[in-house]
């Protein structure tokens, strides 16, 4: 039995609305006691601001434990890879909580570490900050390089539009982490203990959740009803093992 890791802007819900197939696909894995993990590039929410979101949507028996962000995959990485604790950050909750827990200091002054999570209360003064530490010598760490999100009446900025506008600023050039990046997926499969060959990747982004199975041998679902269409696949030559047009239709895998 394979583990569900499943997006979630665009995937389960689209702003507030829960996407169709989707309480039900989660019924049935709870009700069977399937493994599955909420596997997303969105660095917003804490664990727990996760879990109240989709228990808000429509959805039941969730646990903070169910979810791994692009948040907590950057912190893992900057921790393991830098020796550098001081940390300014761009972002929201989420992006602190994973910082904080990782044993890093957030600090406005002599930044070591600038860390760009999408925060839809950045302004202009704070963006420029970061832009001083980072020409400073700061080094520049995007939680992911999504360009758009899904959401219930459109789209909306993604957070990689916010980090190729730091690195357009700066020359410097953000390690890549979140999905497609075969970093999260590394994380996320060490905070499960399994390994690729026993998940399933299922997500509405073809340039992320698909490429990043495509790119590293993880099966693949591509669930309509996000940020892409099925003609998009041949468009953009990202090729899924599994098209569902809704949720519930991956009940039949198991």
């Amino acid at each position: 039995m394979k583990t569900l890791l499943l997006d979630l802007d665009g995937t389960m819900y689209r702003g507030n609305r829960m996407m169709d197939g989707g309480k039900e696909l989660m019924d049935y894995l709870h009700f069977h006691q399937l493994p599955y993990l909420f596997f997303t590039n969105n660095s917003k929410r804490t664990r727990k601001q996760n879990m109240d979101h989709m228990l808000e949507v429509g959805y039941e028996n969730i646990k903070e434990t169910d979810f791994f962000t692009s948040a907590m995959a950057a912190a893992s990485y900057a921790k393991m890879h830098y020796q550098e604790r001081n940390a300014f950050y761009i972002g929201e909750d989420g992006l602190k909580e994973a910082l904080i827990e990782h044993g890093f200091c957030l600090c406005d002054d002599h930044a070591d570490i600038v860390f760009i999570g999408l925060d839809q209360h950045a302004d202009y003064e704070k963006y420029s900050k970061a832009v001083n530490f980072l020409k400073q010598g700061a080094r520049l760490i995007g939680t992911n390089h999504d360009r758009v999100l899904a959401q219930a009446n459109g789209f909306s900025l993604g957070n990689g539009s916010v980090v190729a506008m730091m690195e357009y600023a700066t020359g410097q050039k953000s390690p890549m982490i979140g999905k497609p990046y075969a970093p999260i997926l590394e994380e996320a499969l060490h905070y499960l203990h399994i390994n690729k060959s026993e998940c399933l990747l299922v997500g509405d982004n073809l340039e992320t959740d698909v490429l990043l199975g495509v790119q590293n041998g993880v099966e693949t679902a591509f669930v309509i009803g996000g940020v892409h269409k099925e003609t998009d696949i041949a468009r953009l030559g990202i090729y899924p093992d599994h098209i569902y047009q809704n949720l519930s239709e991956l009940i039949v895998e198991f």
